[in-house]
């Protein structure tokens, strides 16, 4: 390939003088039932060529240089690091006499885990991500212990990849042993006696970072041993676009196997069993259908089991192993049923009110014990634990609420505050509200809204609206302290609850998919319009927001209304829709999108991919495109095309930059702490630059 980039005849821009790199154009044509497409950037795929290396180079020169530019970024970063900075722990785990939790002193780039004898022991460090790498970029992301304590599974992640690697740890010395297990993805760690259960794939041929995963492999790892001599225990080369996944039930007797098939569009999974001693997974349910069934506990005759099955809220069935029978143990209900599980003898399951958390306390047969009083109308998660124990934990969380831990004891049915966090702002001082507005269809979305008190409904007011909108997906209100400084400027933060997610069970999911989608991108322009009509903010102060699948959601709904928003932000995005099935594990996501393969598919596709349905002549928004190196599940090419055809067709007509900020040693998400704030600090210094607001 000859060089394709340029350096002369840049196109310059408004009032910054943006000069954007001229990204060559090479001939090729994919044709879909009887179209022919053209993808003249066909060659950034190539993750590895020293063409896209050099291309991604000057990329960032034009966009770092925008950024260095605008005087009150590292006011922004200071303000970030000042609202972040304070301890973080999660809710404590309990293996023997041990209780397992993590912190994070303030602004370490990786939280650490430490180990307690007691409640009130004296914690010490069992590990430190923070010295595993220079800069802070390898991740713990698996911590599971075997059923007596005596090892635990590590799973490491580098530089932000999904690509893991497993060690096995010595939780008497604290050692790691020699252990070593390569290729790990889609995977938890699952103990099984002297071992544990992991999924891989094989060492991928090309790029690891873009190459299509297939083949999905389950083996069984005998702690003291090499990979070499692991035990291939399921794999299915026949269809080689299927998820593989294993756990095991708290007693170790039932090892349990998932399959899922959304290569081919099927959105639920089988589920087998097999029972320690014997040689052979047993079908619970052999056929993958849209129905989905997770294994929550096992019993003397037979299974708790959380199931969709004709209930698209979700129950939670008995399963019988003597006559194969089911019978209902919580059935549906109005609120979707967004998880169970059991600790101390009883069943914890939670319910989403209107994207609201509600938990309630049942016996194992199904009978109502109690409600958990939750401090207001948030998120909470947890209530993990084991059969013997007498309490559990759980973090409640919203949007101008912490997250706090509460110990919860089983009998009494009593919720005590464990551990409060210590910020240095007042969380009185914000407000959230709730509101449901009318998407295009006339179906009502609800949206929550954060601002500081006292906000006037002027149209004047700087608003983010953030949105996802698919994979059955529920954003449930949460908090981010780096919201704050954004609020104490005025701004107003907004998360539209999109069909496409869980957040009304699975009708509202599939009201979102496929040839649906659309229904997607109404209800988020919608969004925008109530906010403007209510006076929240106005075209010229609304920026739009979201990542991955919400990256996709940005991309398409900044081509169909572009004068509707003064600042897009892209992230991670799904852009090329054509293609995401070529890569990693795009393929996966077949069962929410469909299929350029697909006629009819292909047709919905083409018609609102982000990267084919940019125009000549338009002026966009102030776009940030924001992407990393080693992104491997959202390939970063799709950024890569979407900024080229961006500026090539809309850089000389847009009055506003259009530019892509290229993380490295970072993934889908940022690796580390220092680079989520320098990440966000830009985001807002681009946005506020934009809007013509000096950050104070």
């Amino acid at each position: 390939m000859a060089a394709v980039i340029a350096t002369a005849a840049n196109v310059d821009t408004f009032a910054q003088s943006v000069k954007y790199p001229i990204t060559n154009k090479i001939e090729h044509t994919d044709e879909y039932h009887g179209t022919k497409v053209n993808d003249p950037y066909h060659w950034l795929e190539d993750d590895r060529s020293k063409e896209t290396e050099a291309w991604v180079k000057q990329q960032n020169e034009v966009t770092f240089g925008y950024l260095n530019k605008i005087p009150f970024k590292d006011k922004i970063f200071q303000d970030l690091e000042k609202a972040y900075n304070y301890p973080k722990y999660s809710a404590p785990g309990k293996k023997g006499d041990y209780f397992y939790f993590y912190k994070n002193d303030g602004l370490q780039n990786q939280s650490v885990l430490y180990r307690q004898k007691g409640l009130n022991g004296t914690p010490e460090v069992v590990l430190d991500p923070n010295k595993l790498s220079a800069d802070g970029t390898t991740r713990l992301t698996v911590f599971r212990l075997s059923k007596t304590g005596t090892h635990a599974v590590c799973g490491f992640s580098k530089g932000g990849s999904d690509w893991q690697e497993y060690q096995v740890m010595d939780m008497k010395t604290l050692k790691m042993l020699s252990d070593k297990v390569e290729w790990v993805k889609v995977s938890g760690a699952a103990w099984q006696g002297d071992g544990f259960y992991y999924s891989s794939y094989p060492k991928p041929e090309g790029s690891e970072l873009a190459a299509k995963n297939e083949n999905h492999q389950v083996y069984f790892h005998k702690v003291g041993t090499s990979q070499k001599e692991d035990k291939l225990v399921y794999e299915d080369p026949a269809n080689p676009q299927r998820f593989h996944t294993v756990s095991t039930t708290e007693d170790e007797q039932y090892a349990t196997l998932y399959v899922s098939d959304r290569g081919k569009g099927k959105d639920g999974n089988g589920l087998w069993v097999l029972k320690r001693g014997e040689s052979k997974f047993a079908p619970v349910k052999e056929e993958i259908t849209d129905f989905s069934y997770s294994l929550i506990e096992n019993l003397k005759d037979g299974f708790l089991i959380e199931t969709n099955e004709n209930a698209p809220n979700s129950k939670v069935m008995r399963y019988t192993f003597a006559d194969k029978s089911w019978k209902v143990v919580l059935p549906e209900k109005e609120e979707p049923l967004i998880g169970a599980g059991t600790a101390g003898g009883k069943l914890f399951a939670s319910y989403s009110k209107d994207v609201t958390t509600r938990v309630y306390v049942y016996g194992l047969t199904g009978k109502l014990l109690h409600e958990v009083a939750l401090p207001g109308l948030g998120t909470a998660s947890g209530f993990g634990g084991e059969r013997e124990d007498s309490f559990v934990f759980y973090t409640y969380t919203s949007f101008n609420y912490p997250p706090t831990i509460f110990r919860y004891d089983i009998a009494s049915g009593k919720s005590t505050v464990f551990r409060e966090p210590e910020v240095s702002f007042k969380p009185a001082d914000y407000e959230t509200k709730q509101v449901f507005y009318t998407s295009k269809d006339e179906t009502k979305v609800p949206a929550f809204i954060t601002y500081k008190k006292g906000l006037k409904l002027n149209g004047e007011n700087p608003t983010i609206l953030y949105g996802y909108g698919g994979f059955n997906i529920s954003l449930t209100p949460s908090f981010s302290p780096t919201r704050i400084p954004f609020l104490d400027q005025g701004g107003v933060y907004v998360q539209a609850n999109l069909r496409g997610g869980s957040e009304y069970g699975e009708k509202w999911h599939e009201q979102g998919m496929k040839l649906k989608k659309q229904n997607v991108f109404d209800d988020f322009i919608a969004a925008a319009e109530f906010l403007i009509k209510e006076k929240y903010t106005s075209p010229s102060r609304l920026a739009i927001q979201g990542g991955s699948n919400g990256g996709l959601l940005v991309g398409a709904v900044m081509n169909q209304r572009p004068e509707l928003f003064k600042v897009a932000f892209p992230a991670v995005g799904v852009m090329d829709m054509l293609r995401f099935h070529k890569f990693t594990i795009g393929w996966n996501w077949i069962a929410d999108y469909g299929s350029s393969d697909n006629a009819e598919e292909f047709k919905v596709l083409y018609g609102y991919s982000p990267l084919h349905n940019i125009k000549s002549g338009v002026n966009y928004p102030a776009t940030m495109i924001t992407t990393a190196d080693h992104d491997d599940r959202v390939v970063p090419a799709h950024s890569f095309k979407y900024a080229a055809e961006l500026q090539t067709k809309a850089g000389a007509s847009s009055k506003n930059p259009l530019l892509i900020r290229i993380d490295t040693n970072s993934g889908h998400g940022a690796s580390n702490t220092k680079k989520a704030l320098e990440t966000q600090a830009d985001i807002y210094a681009f946005m506020f630059e934009n809007m013509n607001i000096t950050w104070k």
